[in-house]
C-alpha cells in the first residue's frame, strides 16, 4: 500500500476525494498531504440554492488546513477546492470538503482535539501544545460556541437560578442565568441590575423559551433581581436560597463579633480575636482545638456567642417538615432575636436584628423553599469552578472571552460539527 493510499483510508475520504501526494519537509518538520477531487464528486454535488446538479467551473487558489500531528510532526492538508456551477440557475459556489470545520484553517479532527484541551487548561498552554497562536484558537472557540449556542433549546426550562460572578477586582460583575433542573448555563451578560432580566428573557425567547413558563426563580436577596423577576416573569415564584439566608446570618454574627471586640476590654479581645472561622462552623464540624477554644468562651457573657446560637437555631429551622411549620418558627425566631437584643447593652446585637428584619421581609420567598425544593447550589458550585478556571487562565481579555468560556464549560452545548 502506497503512503497516499494509507492516508486516504485514514482520512476516510471515500470515492469523491483522493490523496495525490504526501511529503515531509525536514526544515519545518511538516507533513503535507495534497488532495484533489475525483470525477465521482460531481455525481453528488448539488446547488445550494435550488439543489439542481452542478458541474465543475474552476478551482480556488491553494488552501491549507491544519490537521492532527503525525508522529509528533505538524500535518497540513493542501487542496485547490473545486467550484461548481449550477446547470439550471448558473450559481457558482465553492464545494466544501469533508475535512473542513467551521474555520477554514483547521480540520474537524484538529478542532475536536483542541476543544478537548481548552476545557482542561489555559488557552496559552493549548497554543504551546498544538503549535498555534491563542488568537487563532480563540477565534475557533468563538465560532464553535456561537454555532452550538444558536442551536440550544430552552423550551422545557421552568426553573431558573441567577447569581452574579465577579469579573475582576473593582466591582465588575456579570449575571449568570442557569437551568437548575438540567444544571446548565442559559445566559450571561454584563451587570447585575434589573435590566439584565430584560436581556435574559429576550435571549430566552430566541431559544424557544417563554418567560411566563418559568415557575420558580432561585436568587439571593438582591432587590434588583427581584424587581427584574416581577417585571418580566409573571408566573415565577421567587425562592430565596438557604445558602444566602445562612450567609447573611453568618455575616451578622461576624459583625457582632467585630463590634464587641472594638467595644470590649482586654479580656474580650483575647477571647474573640481571630475567631471568625470558629463562629462560621457548626459544632459538629469543629476540630478538637476549635471545640476547646469555644468551650473556654463564656457563652452567657459574650454577645457573639448569643448571635452564634441564633444562627444555629435559624439553620435548624430548615429541618422543619412543612412550610407552615417553618413559617411559624421563622416568625418566633425573629421575635426572639429582637427580645434578646433589647436585653443587651449598647445595642450590640443590632446586626442580628437586621437579619431578623430581612427574614421577615422575604419570608414568602424563604418558605417557598419547602414547596419547590429549589436551591442555588449549582450556581455556587459553578462560581467556584469558574473562579478556578479564571485563575488558571490568569484572567480573560474581556467579558466576551469570559462569557464564551462559561458557555463552553457549563452550557452543555451540542457542537454541530462533531
Amino acid at each position: 500500500m502506497t503512503p497516499e493510499k494509507l492516508f486516504h483510508d485514514l482520512l476516510g475520504l471515500g470515492l469523491n476525494w483522493e490523496v495525490i501526494e504526501s511529503s515531509f519537509h525536514h526544515a519545518s518538520g511538516t507533513v503535507r498531504l495534497e488532495i484533489r477531487e475525483t470525477t465521482r464528486l460531481w455525481e453528488s454535488v448539488r446547488c445550494p440554492k435550488d439543489t439542481n446538479p452542478a458541474t465543475c467551473y474552476d478551482h480556488t487558489e491553494v488552501l491549507t488546513w491544519r490537521h492532527l500531528n503525525i508522529f509528533q510532526h505538524r500535518c497540513e492538508i493542501i487542496c485547490r477546492l473545486p467550484r461548481g456551477k449550477c446547470r439550471q440557475c448558473g450559481h457558482i459556489f465553492r464545494v466544501r470538503p469533508p475535512w473542513e470545520s467551521l474555520r477554514p484553517h483547521f480540520t474537524k479532527e484538529f478542532e475536536a482535539f483542541a476543544l478537548l484541551l481548552m476545557r482542561e487548561m489555559p488557552m496559552s498552554k493549548v497554543g504551546e501544545l498544538v503549535g498555534e497562536t491563542d488568537t487563532r484558537l480563540w477565534r475557533m472557540l468563538f465560532r464553535q460556541v456561537a454555532a452550538a449556542y444558536a442551536e440550544a433549546d430552552f423550551s422545557a426550562v421552568c426553573c431558573v437560578g441567577v447569581d452574579e460572578m465577579s469579573v475582576r477586582k473593582g466591582h465588575e460583575y456579570i449575571s449568570v442565568f442557569a437551568d437548575l433542573v438540567r444544571k446548565r448555563v442559559l445566559f450571561a451578560t454584563e451587570g447585575k441590575d434589573h435590566a439584565v432580566w430584560l436581556a435574559f428573557v429576550d435571549a430566552f425567547a430566541k431559544h424557544n423559551g417563554h418567560r411566563h413558563a418559568i415557575t420558580q426563580v432561585s436568587l439571593d436577596m438582591s432587590p434588583a433581581y427581584q424587581k427584574g423577576v416581577q417585571a418580566t416573569c409573571r408566573n415565577a415564584q421567587v425562592v430565596f436560597d438557604k445558602f444566602h439566608v445562612v450567609l447573611n446570618t453568618n455575616q451578622g454574627v461576624d459583625q457582632v463579633r467585630r463590634a464587641e471586640v472594638r467595644a470590649g476590654g482586654a479580656g474580650v479581645w483575647a477571647a474573640l480575636h481571630q475567631s471568625q472561622w470558629l463562629w462560621r462552623k457548626n459544632p459538629e464540624n469543629l476540630t478538637e482545638k476549635e471545640a476547646a477554644r469555644l468551650a473556654g468562651i463564656d457563652q452567657k457573657s459574650f454577645c457573639t456567642a448569643k448571635a452564634y446560637q441564633m444562627r444555629l437555631v435559624l439553620q435548624e429551622i430548615y429541618q422543619s417538615p412543612t412550610a407552615t411549620v417553618a413559617r411559624r418558627r421563622f416568625q418566633v425566631w425573629c421575635r426572639w432575636v429582637r427580645w434578646v437584643a433589647r436585653q443587651q447593652p449598647q445595642n450590640r446585637l443590632r446586626a442580628m436584628v437586621k437579619v431578623a428584619d430581612m427574614v421577615e421581609t422575604h419570608l414568602a420567598g424563604i418558605v417557598a423553599h419547602w414547596k419547590w425544593g429549589v436551591t442555588n447550589a449549582f450556581m455556587e458550585g459553578l462560581n467556584s469552578v469558574f473562579s478556578a478556571t479564571k485563575r488558571k487562565a490568569r484572567g480573560y481579555r474581556s467579558t466576551t472571552y469570559l462569557i464564551t468560556m462559561l458557555y463552553f464549560v457549563a452550557g452543555k452545548l451540542r457542537f454541530p460539527q462533531f
